[in-house]
């Protein structure tokens, strides 16, 4: 059966939830309701410049991806953070991630940002594999200090 790439919707916030807890689980993460919740209402809200879209095979929700738009001082058009991608472990290897990838492309490209960019963790070899032949590596390393 074929992808079906969507916004998700209000309706899908129990398929969503259990994706959501799976992304956690892989970063061995965890947040408290309340953030989840926030999340939730911020991807839902279209004033927010945050986005969610779904893979669904029939009703089943296979895959999420979840992206920040934002400006930059590299250019005049926003800038898109690839935040999270997650799919379901029987799903992996069947095109899931790389048609999510696929889809911010193209909504990026419709709505005239200026890069889609993401980071995953040195130990998710997994995922590299793809991401080795979706995008280009930058070379950056990531430093962050918590507040």
């Amino acid at each position: 059966m074929p992808l079906d790439i969507r916004p998700l919707a209000p309706a899908d916030r129990a398929a969503w939830e259990p994706l959501w807890q799976g992304y956690l689980a892989f970063y061995k993460a965890s947040l408290p309701a309340e953030v989840t919740e926030t999340t939730w209402q911020r991807l839902m809200d279209p004033a927010e410049p945050m986005h969610v879209w779904g893979a669904f095979e029939g009703e089943m929700l296979l895959g999420i991806v979840q992206c920040v738009a934002h400006r930059t001082t590299w250019s005049t058009k926003s800038i898109c953070y690839l935040q999270d991608l997650f799919t379901l472990p029987e799903a992996r290897g069947k095109g899931v991630g790389r048609a999510l990838i696929a889809h911010v492309y193209a909504e990026a490209a419709r709505a005239g940002w200026f890069r889609v960019y993401w980071q995953t963790h040195e130990s998710n070899a997994e995922a590299q594999v793809l991401y080795n032949k979706v995008a280009d590596r930058s070379g950056f390393i990531v430093y962050r200090h918590n507040l």
